[in-house]
């Protein structure tokens, strides 16, 4: 999250939503893009970076190639690995799965409130009632709501792995980010 927007007087306040992953090439990359893609990007800051993240590595080609069947452009993306800031500046953290959402509350425990699998979090959009009155709200009750969601909750990695496996993880990214990118911006009204 890019600290100027959060401190400059007077600026409106912007939700944080960070997108995690391995190495912040395939799947955090193409929920990144995805999500600001549809997010109003006035209420909005999204950004990516991976548990055992690359710094400025270009997005893996297929990943880039499957954004791109979207209609979005994923060729000026450059990897980030995960800091303490930017898993504490956010206001709600997807991860691809299980695995990094464990490592992010290894380093910080408190973060559980706010960080989900990307696809834990869409189920429990559908879940959380329509009555909570802001995105904060929102991601509490979702937290607290968690024990009730039932699906995978986990994105399949496709680094390496042929077209077809890069084709079925964004398509259900692609699914996913657009569940949770209406109800996010259902508050931004």
């Amino acid at each position: 999250m890019s600290e100027p927007d959060r401190a400059r007087p007077g600026a409106p306040v912007r939700f944080g939503v960070l997108a995690v992953c391995t190495a912040n090439i395939c799947r955090s990359p193409m929920v990144e893009i995805m999500l600001r893609d549809r997010l109003a990007p006035a209420r909005f800051e999204v950004a990516s970076a991976g548990v055992l993240g690359w710094n400025d590595a270009p997005m893996d080609e297929m990943a880039e190639r499957e954004l791109a069947r979207f209609g979005l452009d994923g060729s000026g993306f450059r990897s980030h690995p995960l800091s303490t800031y930017l898993v504490e500046s956010a206001d709600v953290i997807v991860t691809a799965t299980r695995d990094h959402r464990s490592r992010i509350l290894e380093d910080d425990p408190r973060a559980l409130r706010w960080t989900f699998t990307l696809r834990e979090l869409a189920g429990l959009c559908e879940i959380v009632p329509d009555d909570v009155p802001d995105l904060r709200t929102f991601v509490s009750e979702a937290a607290r709501a968690r024990h009730r969601f039932t699906g995978d909750p986990d994105v399949q990695d496709p680094y390496r792995g042929g077209p077809e496996l890069h084709r079925a993880t964004a398509d259900l990214i692609h699914q996913s980010v657009a569940v949770v990118a209406d109800r996010l911006n259902s508050f931004s009204a």
